[in-house]
């Protein structure tokens, strides 16, 4: 017979962890990311993964995203891996809902940032571009693109971006170069292009038109000018004809912080409601130009000296004047006069240069526009119709013409009579107070006031980071404003030869419903309409095209560089009209497709007009197409060529970051409504820019960039794809090491999750087949608020992915790993998947819950984790050929109660005030555990009072006992939850303090049948 109390002691003593259903799993909590990626990544290329989704999804519903095409020219930086972070989530959210969502990857690899990159090799070489064959250099240029398509293409797969990367188009392929020239010549054959000559943005350094998007602003500070420009005659203004007929001088005064732009100035411009004060200055030593002569005669202490300004600026104009220019003792008085604008009308002055003769000697008209204003200045503004784009319009209203003085170099030409052959105008010492310009001013007595300290905005080449000025040049442009043709109302190709014979090797696609441009209506209207009818995400993006697309001016095409498609056209040198023949442009279309853009030569002109036409008479325009005409164009090579069959016109959405507004949304924009009469997307969504950690503009000479590269290197791919899916990068964002540290922290959080799960579903398989899975209804009420909780969770995703806001996306995935899985259900259901029999329904219940959750999360985590995703899928379920990227959005039980959520949502609350209190006393070691603790606690609400029997609040507060006291009604004060420590003792291997266990470390009921 035993001994019963020596049979107790024992058990006390005895180490019953062998008996505990402990979480098993050989999947590491240490992630290893850098060294394990590379190894998924060759894994999903062995087994062909790309194809495979591809097979997997088709037939069914596209989701088309075009890819924007970034520049090879340089390694990935942080915005290319952002933006590429985007895309995949993009199709792989949409993948996963079941869509046939392929992703074609693309490359924009003509234009300056190539040609400038290949010309400063050649400057390293001391060698001239000039003196290289073009079509040598253009190679050149092909093979420099090329290198950075093959090592971007290898940095961006890095990433986990699943695409066709052994299919990328390339804006350089003569295939995309032939279509390119057949979307231009469909706007030559429907008449919507000009050459004409008017001010663009113009880089002297590179010595070519920029687009827009070409140009950034950053503060500088400028020389600014007061100029005075003497009075000829007024004959509106008695008042002002009376003092010069009185032999006073009269003076209209500019202001300009380009002074460069003085010596073609052709008019001076008033505000037709603008007050104007007339001052007389006293002993100004003004000089007179009234004789004519190589020598201006001087009038010393002149005291009849008048000028004219704002009245609203006079007081910041006598504060520029500059004492250099007056002796001693001069002042300013206000002769009490004021005239109006309008009172200018037909007035004329002259230049102050006008002894020079010639150009200078003709009288300045005063013009009236609407664009002067009297925030700055003087109220009068100089017109150089040459230099801006309100001068140009107003001069040649009046018929005033560019005079083109300066040359692309931004040189005066060699025979313009002042300052010819000198420059740069971009030059600050050319154009300081104390530079030539000034100076020369200044000796004729003109230059009032001069200082080189007026900080603004100015416009920059992104490339070369140099100045841009607007000069005016022939190019060729796109109207904005003229009217559109009528076939474009009934379809691309109808009704024109000459477009037919083009669009026999690209046919158009089928006209979309209501998508084309009514007859009469203009590209720039056509547009509205089209950004009118796209989905914007953000909204705010599509505020901000519509202002850019309403203001902009004609779209210019042209640029003056050798490395592009070129502008296909034979221009008639009697007629000055370009050639429109159906046989010409085909012979064109077909010589680009077989030998691409060389095939645009001087030797060719004749082969190409054929015999009907003598090249003699014909000039061969030599210009090339503006880079945005390229990649707006890739729309139609890409998307309706037929060379990648999964894809479809129009795309469902175009993603960029948000400075495409003006660039690359732009221009396939302009370039789709002016060939189809709507926008080439459904949808357009954008991201801000990638900002330090302080909020400050990455670069390389703050040293305060984040290398992609680097970072994978370091700690994995998953962490810059989660970092780059948990900021909100519609808005500008940040990144920096203390950033990146609790994006790590968050991915360990997540890792973990999926490992206590892995663990905790060891064997499940192989006990499905002995015991079953447990049905919803059999489940304890727990287990169906969680399925009712995931099955929350799975809405709140799908409307995120439906408008692409992965920022919550990832915060309530993570949220619900960490709040609702790892704080609350495996807290309280450890004990019963430790500790209860294998064939316990509580425990069956909790294993199938925790298998729909592992199912459920391992896709949600696909899209974002997509390399963690893999490997915790292939842990449970390791296949050679098989991929969690080929599954497809889980179905999620739909339990539904109001009374079982709104009472367990109470129930979390109080157990949130539970633990809050007995905190302190773990702090204070009155116990060493909350399973130590009694508690008793409030009652305040009627539904948690019915079902008190039916739910285990010791175990859900994870305590030892807790009794629901009637009395007390309330939570909310801490004073009505009491804690004290147990008298129980504790089960040796539940560890939980319970009334039958009569000494510590003896068997629990429970566990004593499960120990049997």
């Amino acid at each position: 017979m035993t001994d019963t109390s020596d049979t107790a002691a024992r058990d006390a003593q005895r180490d019953w962890r062998d008996t505990v259903f402990l979480p098993k799993t050989d999947f590491p909590m240490k992630a290893g990311l850098p060294a394990k990626e590379p190894g998924i990544l060759a894994r999903w290329q062995a087994m062909g993964l790309y194809e495979k989704t591809r097979a997997a999804r088709r037939g069914r519903e596209k989701f088309i995203l075009h890819d924007g095409p970034p520049y090879a020219n340089g390694d990935m930086h942080i915005g290319h891996a952002l933006n590429h972070i985007l895309k995949d989530t993009v199709c792989r959210t949409q993948t996963l809902l079941g869509k046939d969502a392929p992703y074609v990857p693309g490359w924009d690899c003509h234009g300056l940032p190539i040609e400038w990159k290949v010309e400063e090799q050649y400057r390293a070489k001391k060698r001239n571009k000039d003196e290289v064959p073009a079509n040598e250099f253009r190679a050149e240029c092909r093979a420099y693109a090329q290198h950075w398509v093959d090592v971007q293409r290898e940095q961006l797969k890095r990433l986990g971006i699943n695409g066709d990367w052994d299919h990328p188009y390339l804006t350089m392929d003569f295939q995309a170069e032939a279509t390119i020239v057949t979307e231009l010549l469909k706007f030559a054959e429907s008449g919507q292009l000009y050459r004409g000559a008017k001010p663009v943005m113009w880089s002297p350094v590179e010595k070519t038109a920029l687009a827009e998007a070409e140009v950034e602003y950053e503060d500088v500070v400028s020389t600014q000018i007061d100029v005075a420009f003497e009075v000829l005659d007024t004959p509106n203004c008695p008042a002002i004809r009376e003092f010069l007929v009185r032999g006073e001088r009269v003076y209209l005064v500019i202001w300009t912080t380009t002074p460069w732009t003085i010596p073609v100035n052709q008019a001076l411009a008033y505000g037709e409601g603008i007050e104007y004060a007339v001052l007389d200055v006293s002993k100004l030593e003004l000089i007179s130009l009234t004789e004519r002569g190589t020598e201006p005669s001087r009038r010393d202490g002149l005291r009849d000296t008048k000028v004219i300004v704002a009245v609203q600026l006079v007081d910041s104009f006598v504060a520029r004047l500059n004492p250099k220019n007056a002796p001693a003792g001069w002042a300013i008085g206000d002769t009490g006069l004021r005239i109006k604008g309008t009172d200018l009308a037909r007035g004329e002055a002259r230049h102050p240069m006008h002894a020079l003769g010639g150009f200078f000697a003709k009288p300045r008209p005063f013009l009236p526009g609407d664009f002067v204003t009297t925030d700055a200045g003087t109220g009068l503004v100089h017109m150089a119709p040459d230099h801006g784009e309100d001068d140009f319009l107003l001069c040649k209203h009046y018929g005033i013409d560019p005079v083109f003085a300066v040359d692309g170099a931004g040189m005066y030409r060699a025979d313009w009579a002042w300052l010819g052959g000198q420059g740069s105008v971009i030059n600050k010492k050319f154009v300081s107070a104390e530079g030539p310009i000034c100076s020369d001013l200044r000796a004729v007595g003109a230059l009032l006031a001069a200082s080189d300290d007026f900080a603004h905005s100015y416009p920059h080449s992104w490339r070369s980071k140099a100045k841009v000025i607007f000069r005016a040049t022939p190019q060729w442009f796109i109207p904005m404003d003229q009217k559109l043709p009528s076939r474009l109302r009934e379809g691309l190709g109808e009704g024109s030869a000459a477009n037919a014979a083009l669009a026999a090797d690209f046919p158009p696609p089928t006209p979309p419903a209501g998508g084309r441009g009514a007859e009469g209506e203009t590209l720039r209207s056509t547009a509205l309409a089209a950004i009118e009818a796209t989905t914007w995400y953000p909204p705010k993006g599509q505020n901000r095209i519509t202002a850019m697309v309403a203001g902009r001016p004609d779209w210019v095409i042209s640029r003056q560089r050798a490395w592009g498609v070129p502008i296909t056209l034979f221009v008639n040198r009697a007629t000055g009209h370009y050639l429109v023949d159906p046989e010409v442009n085909r012979r064109i279309v077909a010589a680009v497709r077989e030998q691409g853009v060389d095939a645009w030569s001087e030797e060719a002109a004749q082969d190409l007009l054929g015999a009907d036409y003598d090249a003699a008479d014909y000039e061969r325009v030599t210009d090339i197409l503006d880079v945005w005409f390229d990649s707006g164009c890739t729309h139609a090579f890409v998307l309706e060529s037929g060379r990648w069959p999964d894809l479809q016109w129009p795309a469902n959405l175009y993603l960029e970051g948000s400075d495409q507004h003006r660039g690359w949304f732009q221009s396939s924009l302009m370039e789709a409504c002016g060939t189809r009469g709507r926008a080439p997307y459904d949808a357009v969504l954008t991201h801000g820019f990638t900002m330090d950690a302080k909020g400050m503009k990455m670069s390389k000479s703050l040293g305060n960039t984040i290398n992609p590269i680097d970072l994978m290197k370091e700690s994995g791919a998953d962490i810059l794809r989660l970092w780059a899916l948990s900021v909100d990068f519609t808005e500008d964002h940040r990144i920096g090491k203390e950033i990146l540290a609790g994006v790590s922290d968050q991915y360990r959080k997540l890792r973990n999750t999926f490992r206590y799960l892995l663990g905790a579903l060891e064997g499940f398989d192989e006990e499905v087949e002995r015991f079953g899975r447990l049905p919803v209804a059999e489940m304890p009420e727990l287990e169906r608020y969680m399925l009712h909780l995931l099955a929350e969770l799975d809405a709140k995703l799908r409307a995120a992915v439906a408008v692409y806001d992965f920022n919550s996306y990832v915060r309530l995935l993570t949220e619900f790993a960490q709040e609702d899985l790892s704080a609350f259900y495996f807290d309280i259901r450890k004990d019963s998947l430790y500790c209860d029999g294998v064939d316990d329904t509580k425990r069956r219940g909790c294993r199938t819950v925790f298998d729909t959750l592992f199912h459920a999360l391992v896709r949600y985590a696909a899209p974002v984790l997509c390399f963690t995703a893999e490997e915790v899928w292939q842990d449970r379920f390791p296949s050679e050929d098989g991929s969690v990227h080929l599954l497809e959005w889980p179905e999620v039980p739909n339990v539904v109660s109001f009374s079982m959520v709104g009472r367990w949502s109470l129930i979390r609350q109080l157990r949130e005030k539970v633990t809050g209190k007995i905190e302190p006393l773990r702090r204070d070691k009155i116990i060493r555990s909350s399973l130590e603790a009694e508690v008793i606690c409030p009652s305040p609400y009627e539904d948690v009072r019915q079902n008190a029997e039916q739910i285990d609040f010791a175990e859900v507060f994870i305590v030892a006992k807790v009794t629901i006291d009637p009395a007390r009604s309330s939570f909310e004060n801490e004073a009505d939850i009491s804690v004290a420590r147990t008298d129980f003792h504790k089960c040796g291997r539940c560890w939980r303090h319970l009334p039958e266990v009569a000494v510590d470390g003896d068997l629990c009921d429970r566990c004593a049948g499960v120990v049997a």
